[in-house]
């Protein structure tokens, strides 16, 4: 159709998270017009439903405070965990990811949002060359009613001000002295936030609530809502648009400068879960994340990598049709619990970073399910964050997903395990706990398995004895935050063909494209780092071209 003056703007952005939002942010730093696309009826997509962290090394944050990091530890670290980099994951893209951080941050505050950083949150391999803790940053808490009418329509959001370094405190707030005093200061927070009239947010609702209120509020840029993208619109080898239906009608926005998409992966589209990884999937993701913007670009000739991963991590069995009860993070590394396989057998290290455990997890085939047991020490000490989610508990008994046994053997029945077998590992694990050595999996070994540990247990804050009950039993799955495949770009975010060449005005960023993590997960926030810096860097080579 003729485009009118709403249907032409120098950017078309796809999606409402981090990637799509930080592309705004530099759209509009550029002076360029910019309009958003969702498909759903929320806006904020996966980084809303998250922790909100942003692993960014070397950033200002860090150099403002005297944390020291460098440039050149950082291109080590991430070479060295990232591995045998595939074409989304050179040498080249993770040199552009480092040097863009610094830009993505004073950008950012410039536009005036706010962050703070996890100075104690390690690395999920700080032992390696390079590696540093206190690399994370995340979004100040955030008032959401400065968004206006925008609050009411933000996915998944919860109006309590936690933040990345309570999480880890707070599972222990009625067993440590620091635990308690985090959980005050939580409390208070939260109170002192609701006597001046705030409705406070943290984590990954605050981080999409600071690029709605640098863009959406401050900038007046438009975003549609329930419009989803149905193909792009090309002249010759170009994309020049996108194809859009709103309100039950089809027409086309032309782009000026270019297209980008940032969207999410696929994670809900069962069918391509199937296709590529094998796996219906037990996501936390967002339902709305299909994988047609991917779809669409490959129509075009895009190249994919990655698309038979995921960003994994042990999830509790969900009790419905739904999505997974709980991605369990903290929960694993404590001590007085471990996870078992269908023989009752442990086969890694519980505390281990989440996507670690999911891919061993998927890589461990003895038949039967996955178990993880909590012992009586645990069930008192310990708050259970997903022991809180409405009727998860009790909708996960009725199904015989979580069982409760006086001992052993009694556990092993109703779980469906070799009660020796059970007996042993328990023992085992026992045993490790008053040495301090994890012989067999190396639990607590690692800095990072000790954020989440008890500092009063000792000798070794992620091992306690399990020979006392009660106690309690979880079935767990292999489930994930996203997809980690999606479309081969460059070091600007244009989206290549199969043969290296650009799609010319088409560009990607966040999980929709093929991560620059490579198979691995550096640190906290390697999805929403990458994401916005390279939806900014896709931004500021569009304003050139």
């Amino acid at each position: 159709m003729p485009a009118t003056q709403n249907d032409r703007y120098d950017v078309i952005v796809v999606g409402s998270g981090a990637a799509a939002f930080s592309t705004v942010l530099g759209a509009v730093d550029e002076g360029l017009s910019v309009i958003m696309v969702e498909s759903t009826e929320q806006w904020g997509g996966n980084t809303s439903m998250s922790g909100g962290g942003l692993w960014l090394p070397n950033n200002p944050l860090m150099k403002r405070e005297g944390a020291a990091d460098s440039r050149e530890e950082a291109l080590q670290y991430m070479l060295k965990t990232i591995g045998e980099p595939g074409p989304a994951s050179s040498q080249e893209r993770i040199e552009a990811y480092i040097d863009s951080i610094e830009d993505f941050v004073i950008t950012a505050e410039r536009h005036g949002m706010e962050f703070m950083r996890d100075p104690d949150y390690p690395d999920y391999y700080p032992e390696l060359p390079g590696g540093k803790i206190g690399r994370a940053i995340e979004g100040m808490n955030f008032d959401v009613k400065k968004l206006g009418e925008w609050k009411d329509t933000q996915r998944g959001v919860v109006p309590i001000p936690v933040r990345t370094n309570d999480v880890w405190l707070l599972g222990r707030a009625w067993s440590t002295p620091a635990g308690f005093i985090r959980g005050a200061q939580f409390v208070f927070r939260t109170i002192g936030g609701l006597v001046r009239g705030k409705t406070l947010v943290g984590l990954g609702g605050a981080l999409a609530a600071h690029f709605a209120n640098a863009t959406l509020v401050k900038k007046n840029v438009p975003l549609l809502l329930n419009t989803p993208a149905i193909g792009l619109e090309t002249e010759g080898d170009r994309v020049v648009g996108v194809r859009v239906k709103e309100n039950g009608r089809e027409r086309v926005i032309y782009a000026n400068k270019g297209v980008m998409l940032g969207a999410g992966g696929f994670e809900s589209n069962q069918e391509w879960r199937k296709k590529y990884q094998n796996v219906t999937g037990y996501t936390s993701g967002n339902p709305g994340n299909l994988g047609r913007p991917i779809e669409f670009a490959q129509e075009l000739g895009a190249a994919v990598d990655y698309m038979d991963d995921a960003w994994w991590g042990g999830s509790l069995a969900p009790f419905d049709d739904g999505p997974a009860g709980g991605f369990l993070v903290g929960e694993r590394a404590l001590p007085y619990m471990m996870i078992v396989d269908g023989q009752g057998k442990r086969f890694a290290n519980e505390a281990e970073s989440y996507i670690d455990l999911g891919h061993h997890m998927n890589d461990h085939d003895r038949g039967g399910d996955f178990w993880m047991i909590t012992s009586g020490p645990y069930n008192k000490r310990y708050f259970r964050t997903f022991s809180i989610q409405p009727g998860l508990m009790k909708g996960m008994a009725e199904k015989g997903l979580k069982h409760s046994a006086k001992n052993i053997d009694e556990l092993a029945g109703k779980i469906g395990v070799p009660a020796a077998n059970l007996r042993e590992t328990v023992d085992r694990i026992s045993g490790f706990a008053r040495t301090g050595i994890d012989q067999d999996f190396h639990k607590g070994d690692s800095a990072y398995d000790r954020y989440y540990g008890d500092p009063t247990v000792r000798p070794n804050p992620c091992l306690g004895p399990m020979d006392k009950g009660p106690y309690n039993a979880y079935k767990i799955v292999a489930g994930d935050l996203g997809t980690k495949g999606g479309l081969v770009t460059d070091v600007d975010s244009r989206v290549l063909r199969e043969d290296g060449t650009v799609i010319e005005g088409l560009y990607a960023a966040g999980n929709t494209t093929a991560t620059v993590m490579g198979h691995t997960y550096p640190g906290p926030g390697s999805t929403i780092g990458p994401a916005s810096v390279f939806g900014l860097r896709g931004a500021r080579h569009m304003a050139k071209s």
